[in-house]
């Protein structure tokens, strides 16, 4: 009877491991770190993402930013009308002062909030690795 329960408990365990999912920035880390990206260049972009988590939560809205002397100066969310409205927050230890871009994602911004805001170019996302192709089985020939 003991060892049932205890097995019972661990397949609960387990069963709820399997169900924690990867929330959209994650997702999309992954996705730059196995690809990389192209390096991102002064300008005004239309077509980043807008990360914003706190906790094991996030939200990614589209957006756009802009990139002067390789940092990112301002950046706004896509609104559903077609406007853009910039995203102002109280922040952390100045940390919207030179905001760097590595490998397509800007680095991380913190709020007074406990808010934590990414940008990523996912238009600069290198392509898709070719994958090593599989030798064929022996024959008896």
């Amino acid at each position: 009877m003991l060892i049932t329960a205890c097995l019972l408990l661990n397949l609960h365990f387990i069963a709820q491991e399997k169900t924690t999912e990867l929330n959209c920035y994650n997702k999309w880390a992954a996705k730059f770190e196995d690809r990389g990206a192209e390096e991102v260049k002064d300008g005004v972009y239309t077509d980043v993402i807008i990360t914003n988590r706190q906790g094991g939560k996030a939200t990614c809205n589209n957006g756009k930013a802009e990139v002067v002397n390789g940092k990112v100066t301002k950046f706004y969310i896509l609104l559903s009308d077609g406007t853009h409205e910039e995203v102002k927050k109280t922040w952390k230890n100045k940390s919207n002062e030179n905001i760097t871009i590595v490998g397509g994602i800007s680095k991380s911004l913190f709020t007074v909030h406990g808010e934590l805001i990414n940008i990523l170019w996912p238009s600069l996302m290198k392509p898709k690795k070719a994958k090593p192709t599989t030798a064929p089985d022996p024959t008896d020939d």
